[in-house]
């Protein structure tokens, strides 16, 4: 496959001239539209892409990216759930920008007009910012590192594998491991937008709403931004109503409110109030937060109970549930048998997809070379545009040896179990993963770097074997989900920067400024929690679910079945087995009921955190369905404003909430419930 690849883009380079000729021809027909169409506004006409990156643009990103970092930090400590932002972190760039503009027209300033292309600038570069705190292994494999998660996972299995959590070199691994994912796939950026035409959805549906943003009336421009600013403003001040209960124990506060009675709430059935999860359940599609409630029903609902009665016969009676030789155990390992059953059959499914789809595009292109498919005037532009400011193939292969160079050098210092050797082998397969995630997600809208990076982590884990295996597999984890994570955000975002006549250029370096941001902004996000809070604790508000499960995961890789507790492996083959049957009947059964069928990677979170923001997030869906019941028209407008409006506030709020807990400032109240 690679070869045919390395065939076309020689194809490619020999018809250059050809294509030269037609994109003169097609900039002398942009020119004679452009000054036609004087209805469109400045911020549809093209920019030098020079022009399109913008000092207030890069200030923009710093502080949108900083506040969706601290944003999805939390979400990651807590339960693990991130929903896609990327629409969310452009509307709230137009609504910045918007705000800034106006701001300085009342104060007799002029500025230079808010054009789409930096909108689409602020955009990139604020994702790729937080997508560092999303992928970086913050909330998975590097705190799975650290000597809390190795205590509960039984650190007698695995004596001294720990190291504990530092900005230096949390820092230093970041910039190692993420920056390298840029220069992966950029000599096939043509083929993979332009020529295989691949719609990467998120970008496609991010592109739509910039366009919209800058094509539609003031009026609903006016009421998207008030709209935003009224609900940020409440979730906001309802943070701080609430911080006011919690006192100094983790029981108290409106979060441990007993909405359905005490034993629910034992079992995690309760609502918490937090706006931070309604609106994350106002983005998420409705059967990801069914999923997530059928999920909390089977584990908290059903099985912990039953298999708490075992309690003596199963597991021994002394030992504390948090233990993995105890409930814990149970939990643990079969959210990863869920994980791993999804995962499994998804990622097969999709390199079935995308070996077929490249070998019938080859296919297609050996017995006829010279069909292709027509293209509208749009299109036409929309590729030429893409083209016409060409990004060197020898950028991206320079790139990615002279990061790997370092990486080689300097990974083995940092982590002394992984082999300089070990980080060779993951940038030689890397390249070939990152093209087989990239195409996927542009035919499905699935990124699975996670499933990418969990065959590093096996691989690295049998490599290294047992003194060293659990480390490097964590380590070897990140280096290969780093490459197919950023490598596909970057395409994703090239196909946003190619809908609305961005320059490729811009989007590159938008990316690799964000990225640069968001490798120094995501340690101190983590920090300011991990230093405020009790991260990892099973118990508490911040569970951090997946740094256990990723080192169990690496236990898994070095010791097999023998970590497991009493019938937990027949637990576990059970809703392995579960999860591709349901992915199974979802792909055989007709569309309208498939699209009902649970998700298990979703079941598999409240297994391990429990089934209070489940509720959350379905309240949010209730919300939406509602309003869309209500005024479709205005749902579709005004729900992207309002779920971001109180993510964004209840998160800003735990920027002071960390600062008084750093400085020993305790809420003076402490609400809590007891029987009668």
């Amino acid at each position: 496959m690679l070869k045919d690849l390395y065939m076309m883009s020689l194809e490619t380079k020999q018809n250059g001239e050809i294509e030269k000729e037609k994109r003169e021809d097609h900039m002398e027909l942009e020119r004679k539209e452009d000054g036609a169409d004087h209805h469109l506004d400045g911020s549809r006409r093209l920019q030098p892409w020079t022009q399109q990156i913008t000092i207030r643009g890069i200030v923009a990103s710093l502080i949108i990216g900083s506040i969706y970092s601290i944003i999805a930090m939390k979400l990651n400590l807590t339960t693990g759930m991130t929903p896609n932002m990327n629409v969310s972190a452009a509307l709230l760039a137009f609504v910045f920008m918007r705000t800034w503009t106006k701001m300085l027209q009342k104060s007799g300033i002029t500025s230079v007009p808010f054009t789409r292309h930096e909108n689409t600038m602020i955009q990139t570069c604020s994702v790729a910012c937080y997508s560092i705190a999303i992928g970086g292994g913050y909330g998975s494999y590097l705190l799975g590192l650290n000597k809390k998660t190795y205590e509960l996972s039984g650190g007698a299995s695995s004596p001294g594998t720990y190291k504990e959590p530092g900005v230096g070199w949390m820092m230093g691994y970041s910039f190692l491991v993420c920056f390298i994912g840029l220069f992966v796939l950029i000599p096939l950026r043509k083929v993979l937008i332009v020529d295989y035409k691949l719609v990467f959805p998120s970008g496609m549906a991010t592109a739509v709403l910039i366009n919209g943003f800058h094509s539609q009336g003031d009026d609903m421009a006016k009421q998207q931004v008030r709209g935003f600013a009224k609900y940020f403003s409440a979730s906001f001040l309802w943070g701080l109503f609430q911080w006011f209960f919690t006192g100094k124990e983790e029981e108290c506060g409106f979060v441990q409110f007993p909405t359905f009675g005490l034993q629910a709430w034992k079992n995690t059935f309760y609502f918490d109030f937090s706006m931070t999860y309604v609106g994350t359940g106002m983005i998420c599609p409705h059967i990801v937060n069914l999923s997530l409630m059928f999920g909390a029903i089977v584990s908290w609902g059903i099985m912990w109970p039953l298999i708490g009665k075992n309690k003596g016969d199963w597991y021994p009676d002394g030992l504390p549930e948090s233990s993995m030789k105890s409930l814990n155990g149970y939990k643990a390992f079969i959210s990863i048998a869920l994980i791993l059953g999804d995962g499994l059959y998804n990622f097969t499914k999709i390199l079935y997809i995308t070996s077929m789809s490249v070998h019938g595009r080859f296919k297609t292109k050996n017995l006829n070379p010279v069909v292709q498919k027509k293209v509208n005037e749009e299109e036409q532009k929309q590729n030429e545009v893409f083209l016409r400011e060409t990004i060197p193939m020898s950028i991206g292969g320079i790139g990615y040896i002279v990061f790997a160079i370092i990486a080689v050098i300097a990974i083995p210092h940092m982590f002394p179990e992984v082999r300089w050797y070990y980080v060779i082998i993951a940038y030689i397969f890397a390249p070939s993963l990152a093209f087989c995630n990239a195409y996927g997600a542009g035919l499905t809208d699935i990124n699975m770097a996670y499933n990418y990076g969990k065959i590093g982590l096996f691989m690295m884990a049998a490599m290294a074997g047992k003194e060293d295996g659990v480390v490097a597999g964590m380590v070897g984890c990140g280096l290969v989900k780093s490459v197919v994570s950023v490598s596909c955000i970057l395409m994703h975002d090239l196909k946003t920067g190619q809908l609305t006549l961005t320059s490729p250029r811009t989007m590159l370096l938008s990316q690799a400024i964000g990225t640069a941001i968001g490798c120094m902004v995501s340690p101190l996000s983590f920090f300011l929690f991990y230093k405020a809070f009790d991260i990892g604790n099973p118990d508490g508000e911040y569970k951090a679910p997946y740094a256990l499960i990723y080192r169990n995961l690496a236990i898994l890789g070095v010791q097999g079945f023998s970590a497991l507790p009493k019938h937990c492996i027949q637990l576990c083959y059970g809703f392995f087995a579960f999860a591709v049957a349901i992915n199974m009947i979802k792909d055989v059964v007709p569309k309208k009921i498939g699209k009902w069928m649970p998700l298990p990677i979703c079941m598999a979170v409240p297994f391990l955190v429990g089934g209070y923001f489940a509720i959350d997030m379905c309240i949010g869906s209730l919300i939406v369905f509602v309003w869309h019941k209500l005024n479709d028209k205005e749902a579709d407008s005004m729900v992207p404003a309002v779920a971001s409006g109180l993510i964004c506030g209840e998160g800003m709020w735990s920027l002071p909430a960390s600062v008084l807990a750093l400085a020993k400032i305790r809420p003076p109240i402490c609400m809590k419930f007891l029987a009668s």
